[in-house]
């Protein structure tokens, strides 16, 4: 993180989760070994590739959508398929890095923009972004062995943030139902279990 950046954060706590998960995330891509891009993951029918892929690709949309009015159901074609290429690394971490530099951009939290279920306030969209790129590290954590703790910063946002809207979140089809956490669970397996997440 820049230093512009980490002011920004100290100014900003959505910001500064937001860049959290971004780095948590970034940091499971760094750990993913050549032979296991093929390996399954908690998501139904994705392997981890596919994983990555995916949020790469919310990544790559985030400057299309707060800068130029792009509609993300209107010309998601765009970037459908596998958009990671040879080095899915680099191409994780360029998807990181301007999706970070449009949110931090002055004003950029204070648009509107236009998902593929409507118009939403930018800050509803990073929290957004902010709780799926959380629990997908998860799911890629577990994917590849690596450490499945996540910061209870993030947990603590993230429940926040889905727990409102946790039972539509199956209809979108990117989320198995809710399941009833064990008793005395923790907030990390309160939040996995809203999306339907068994640890």
């Amino acid at each position: 993180m820049t230093d512009t950046s980490a002011n920004l954060a100290a100014e900003n706590p959505l910001l500064a989760r937001h860049g959290e998960a971004l780095d948590l995330f970034t940091e499971r891509v760094h750990a993913v070994r050549p032979d296991q891009w093929d390996a399954p993951t908690p998501c139904t029918e994705w392997t981890v590739r596919d994983l990555v892929n995916h949020l790469a690709v919310e990544q790559m949309w985030v400057p299309a959508l707060l800068r130029e009015g792009a509609s993300a159901g209107g010309e998601s074609d765009v970037l459908s398929g596998d958009q990671l290429g040879e080095d899915p690394v680099a191409t994780w971490d360029a998807a990181a890095a301007v999706a970070r530099t449009a949110f931090q951009e002055p004003g950029a939290l204070e648009r509107t923009v236009a998902l593929s279920y409507g118009a939403s306030p930018a800050t509803e969209y990073c929290a957004q972004m902010t709780a799926d790129a959380t629990v997908h590290a998860w799911d890629l954590s577990r994917a590849i062995g690596a450490d499945e703790r996540l910061p209870k910063p993030l947990v603590d946002f993230s429940v926040r943030e889905v727990a409102p809207y946790a039972a539509d979140l199956e209809k979108s089809g990117l989320f198995a139902a809710p399941v009833d956490p064990p008793p005395n669970a923790d907030a990390q397996t309160k939040l996995l279990a809203l999306l339907g997440r068994e640890t």
